[in-house]
């Protein structure tokens, strides 16, 4: 990993983390890019309108999403990275593959965003660890190819809590520092929309862990559900489901449209009294 590459943990308010997705069907279109130029143009756009880290991805985790090989995965995102390797963008790896982390390394890489929350690939957490990469532990119910087929819970947030001292406890014991785990209980991954909707409403309660909270709301299909719209027409609905989130207790939202979203956030910071307002 290059030296430098770093996330800023207590930055007094929430972070924005942009979505780019080298993948061709990601669920939401606007977020794909092809090439290294595309991707330095839309790193370039984001930064500028308020995006704090970049998190890029080389497989779709869309509801019923197949898996890639990891060599597919690799060539997507690699010459990306190295595109952006001299920007100075803060950067995030989305993928659960130890073979793509350590590649991905190579680069100004700071994070590594594991839907699996390191239960995918049994050398993953000992890249982390070795790197010095920071990891968010995302909660998953089942796969993205079955994850939606029948979700079902106790109780959602008791049962995510158990999940989180589990992983948390693993992640520790294979030499990652726990300074450098963040947490997302995984809105829309293996959750109905009532489980979505529970989690938004009781989101502080994943504070018990003293660590931050990532969460990803971004146009997913319980807004839609809601609001009965299509992926394209559901800005007001995230936006809702971002400031709900900020003011329970997120401390970075994972979001695609990046302007409208910072400005929904920062409204909410100073709502929340995150910032000082003179």
């Amino acid at each position: 990993m290059t030296q430098g590459a770093t996330v800023e943990r207590v930055a007094g308010r929430t972070l924005i983390m942009g979505v780019l997705n080298a993948t061709p069907d990601s669920f939401y279109a606007p977020s794909r890019v092809t090439s290294s130029q595309e991707i330095c143009a839309q790193a370039q756009t984001m930064t500028q309108d308020g995006a704090d880290i970049l998190d890029i991805g080389g497989e779709s985790s869309r509801p019923g999403s197949e898996p890639v090989s990891a060599g597919e995965e690799q060539a997507r995102i690699l010459p990306l990275l190295e595109a952006l390797d001299a920007t100075g963008v803060t950067i995030s790896v989305d993928t659960y593959r130890a073979s793509t982390a350590l590649e991905a390394m190579k680069f100004s890489v700071a994070m590594i965003n594991d839907i699996t929350a390191l239960r995918g690939d049994p050398e993953m957490a000992g890249v982390i660890a070795d790197a010095g990469a920071q990891c968010v532990l995302m909660h998953m119910q089942g796969m993205p190819n079955s994850m939606q087929d029948n979700p079902q819970y106790d109780d959602v947030v008791d049962d995510i809590c158990a999940f989180f001292e589990e992983r948390i406890a693993f992640a520790t014991g294979e030499g990652i520092p726990e300074n450098k785990l963040w947490l997302d209980p995984g809105f829309g991954f293996g959750k109905t929309v009532r489980h979505n909707l529970t989690l938004l409403r009781r989101l502080g309660e994943f504070k018990r862990f003293g660590l931050p909270l990532v969460i990803g709301t971004s146009n997913k299909s319980t807004i839609g559900a809601v609001l009965n719209a299509a992926v394209d027409d559901r800005m007001e609905g995230t936006a809702a489901t971002v400031a709900v989130a900020i003011y329970n207790g997120a401390d970075c939202v994972r979001v695609h449209d990046v302007k409208s979203m910072s400005r929904v956030a920062r409204m909410t910071d100073a709502v929340a009294g995150k910032v000082h307002i003179d």
